[in-house]
């Protein structure tokens, strides 16, 4: 298992108690799950008190995910940033770049391959939520 990352079978694994309208009306929930067509900024007054996001990818080719994602963690959200879907093995880099630590697969990933997706590249090229350095900022200091 790659570290920080977390699976849907790990014993903490909580799920998102409300969706985004249901949350919107409520004061005291601590997890909510954000559909591919909702905006994830409508979160950012609560941040602080989130303990998980889950953000759906109802389908791999269904990008919108990674934006919420991006979103979420330059705003500051420190807590569980769920991707949950039609993820796949090829996607975790792009989304471990975008800030999600944590995946439900719809169907379950060979862990052996999560980690050569994540080892296979050993510079990226642009900037993003994970605070990795861009090749050029590396060559041009």
């Amino acid at each position: 298992m790659v570290e920080g990352l977390r699976y849907r079978d790990d014993a903490a694994h909580e799920e998102p108690a409300v969706t985004l309208d249901a949350f919107l009306d409520q004061s005291n929930a601590t997890a909510v799950r954000l559909e591919s067509d909702e905006d994830a900024r409508k979160l950012l007054p609560f941040l602080d008190r989130l303990a998980l996001i889950e953000v759906a990818f109802p389908a791999f080719r269904d990008g919108r995910g990674y934006s919420a994602g991006r979103i979420l963690r330059e705003a500051g959200y420190t807590g569980e940033l769920r991707a949950a879907g039609d993820v796949l093995v090829d996607q975790i880099l792009p989304m471990r770049r975008c800030g999600f630590d944590a995946f439900a697969p719809d169907k379950p990933l060979d862990p052996a391959a999560v980690e050569r997706a994540l080892g296979r590249y050993s510079n990226v090229y642009q900037k993003a939520a994970d605070g990795r350095a861009p090749a050029w900022k590396l060559r041009h200091g």
